[in-house]
């Protein structure tokens, strides 16, 4: 188990991200980081049940999980294992999110660590959510406001147990340290640098202006290419 703590983040610098959906988010860090562009992001599809939800904002608690074979663990072992598992979770810097990552290989997602239980758990814990490629269930019953993004649907949790936490992992593509700061809704998860979240809201802002023109005039009854091209110039020149 290897954990990073990095310093928190004002609490004002988290609300200002949690205005904007993650694609704005992934758009403004091509201007403050670009870099970053081809890193740091989910980059497969992931199942969200919970679509209307706004983004979250928060720290990642990591952890590998399989459940194709039983835990090689005795109980007592097993079930220690299970509350330091849960004591990791549950301190530290908040808000926090769960990155979950299935190292079952062609077997991920054939058992769901996530469902009813965990999601009421995980959320007490001060969890806001979970990214996940392994499976999640139970999405009825599911934890009230708590976010979901998984790698499938199913019914089973078969053997599924936590085979370590703490440790960096790779989810749909992003890697993810402990303690990282990840965003997420409906479309994906993006890890923000710490280094660069204060200046992620000013640049989201500065992406929307030069939205405005082009979709302005798109969405105008008196579009024509022309103006189109004018608009695209006008976007340009917007700094």
């Amino acid at each position: 188990m290897t954990l990073s703590a990095a310093e928190p983040l004002p609490a004002s610098v988290l609300e200002a991200l949690g205005r904007y959906d993650t694609p704005t988010i992934c758009n403004a860090m091509e201007i403050v980081a670009p870099q970053r562009r081809l890193i740091g992001y989910t980059t497969k599809p992931l199942v969200c049940p919970f679509p209307d939800l706004p983004a979250i904002v928060g720290y990642a608690r990591t952890a590998t999980i399989r459940s194709v074979l039983a835990s090689g663990l005795p109980p007592a072992e097993q079930a220690a294992r299970r509350i330091a598992y849960y004591e990791y979770v549950g301190t530290g810097a908040g808000p926090r999110i769960s990155v979950i990552q299935d190292i079952d290989g062609s077997d991920v997602g054939y058992g769901a660590f996530w469902g009813e239980v965990q999601s009421a758990v995980h959320k007490a814990l001060g969890c806001l959510g979970v990214v996940t490629d392994g499976s999640i269930r139970d999405i009825p019953q599911w934890a009230e406001g708590f976010q979901a993004l998984a790698g499938s649907v199913g019914p089973s949790h078969a053997y599924v147990h936590a085979e370590n936490f703490g440790g960096e992992v790779r989810v749909a593509g992003m890697t993810v340290r402990s303690g990282d700061l990840i965003h997420a809704d409906q479309h994906g998860a993006v890890v923000i640098p710490p280094d660069i979240a204060a200046m992620i809201p000013d640049a989201a802002e500065l992406c929307g202006r030069r939205e405005t023109p082009i979709l302005d005039i798109a969405r105008s009854a008196s579009f024509s290419l022309d103006k189109l091209k004018a608009a695209l110039k006008q976007s340009s020149e917007i700094h």
